[in-house]
């Protein structure tokens, strides 16, 4: 990891693989000892959005919010190749190499370990977190990797956009499922909560931060005070997803391996094509990370949600969806130390 990394983030956050599977193991032993607390949880349910899961989510985000203004939105747009990159990778390129290497996987590479019916569910659950590229948990890696705040913004915003006309088109093509129910109540109450509300909170508090405190004072001293917010709102999301999931993942464990393979090459392929094609395009170090973590990453608030629909809460594709989550965070954190330590790739004007 670079000095800069290693300067601005902290140990805890240099260790947080350790803290993730850690919370992964209380969310899973709360599901199986303490049912009554997820049964609780699952009461405060609007539009199949899990409210407390929404607060933790929001809280990951605001952080980032606050470091937000829109002269630097304006500036970000100006330059739109890292977008076009990241929007040609998430919409034309990754749902379909998400279908072809599960279908390569469940059918072929593991055609006898898993019953057909099943494999092709978890094919469904596989399309579903590649035809939902990541929004919310996104700010989490930008802000792991120094991405351009401004430009993560814009990206989540274009892609909240995109998921309300191409999502269900492509998951009917990919699956041929010709009556495709996408919980639009869902993805719009998603799209205000993790994205309209805390930017408009954020514009508010630092607006009145640097008229009253100045911006020297809010830069480097009231944001700080944030820093770990964000992985504590990641840490309490996973206890409570891992809660209400746990049994299904201790009933299945070999095949929560089995899954979880054609997902992490998924996840590597959609990071490597992004991050050199930014590096083809000469895209700055702080435009090419998050465009490579927001192209590998996940929606999988969506497609949990929508495979719960679809499918059914013990379907194989909510079980893939979950397992989905299980895999993305340690990779991903594997993925932010591989952006930070070839950050010296893109200084292209050294």
């Amino acid at each position: 990891m670079s000095k800069v990394a290693k300067k601005d983030i902290s140990v805890f956050e240099r260790y947080l693989t350790v803290w993730v599977l850690l919370c992964m193991a209380i969310g899973i032993l709360i599901g199986q000892f303490f049912p009554q607390i997820p049964d609780l949880l699952s009461r405060f349910e609007y539009y199949q959005v899990s409210v407390p899961t929404a607060i933790l989510i929001w809280i990951m985000i605001f952080p980032m919010m606050l470091k937000i203004d829109f002269a630097s939105i304006l500036n970000a747009t100006k330059k739109p190749k890292g977008l076009l990159l990241t929007t040609t990778v998430n919409w034309l390129i990754k749902p379909f190499t998400m279908f072809f290497i599960a279908s390569f996987f469940f059918l072929i590479v593991f055609n006898g370990l898993i019953e057909s019916d099943l494999a092709r569910e978890y094919i469904a659950g596989a399309v579903l977190l590649g035809a939902a590229p990541c929004t919310a948990m996104v700010f989490v890696w930008s802000k792991l990797t120094n991405g351009d705040p401004a430009y993560t913004l814009v990206q989540v915003s274009v892609n909240d956009i995109i998921i309300l006309v191409l999502f269900a088109p492509i998951v009917a093509l990919l699956l041929g499922v010709g009556n495709v129910v996408v919980p639009w109540n869902t993805l719009l109450l998603s799209t205000v909560l993790f994205v309209v509300v805390p930017l408009v909170l954020g514009i508010v508090v630092r607006k009145l931060m640097v008229k009253n405190k100045g911006k020297e004072y809010f830069e480097k001293t009231f944001i700080s005070k944030f820093d770990r917010v964000t992985m504590a709102g990641l840490l309490l999301t996973l206890i409570i997803i891992f809660s209400f999931q746990g049994e299904r993942i201790v009933q299945n464990p070999v095949h929560i391996v089995l899954i979880s393979i054609p997902l992490i090459i998924q996840t590597l392929l959609i990071f490597g094509v992004t991050y050199f094609g930014a590096y083809a395009c000469k895209l700055p170090y702080n435009i090419a990370a998050p465009s490579a973590m927001i192209g590998a990453s996940n929606f999988f608030e969506l497609s949990v949600a929508v495979a719960i629909s679809l499918f059914g809460l013990n379907s194989g594709a909510t079980l893939a969806t979950v397992v989905g989550v299980l895999v993305e965070v340690p990779v991903m954190l594997m993925l932010v130390k591989v952006a930070n330590q070839t950050q010296n790739w893109f200084d292209f004007n050294k």
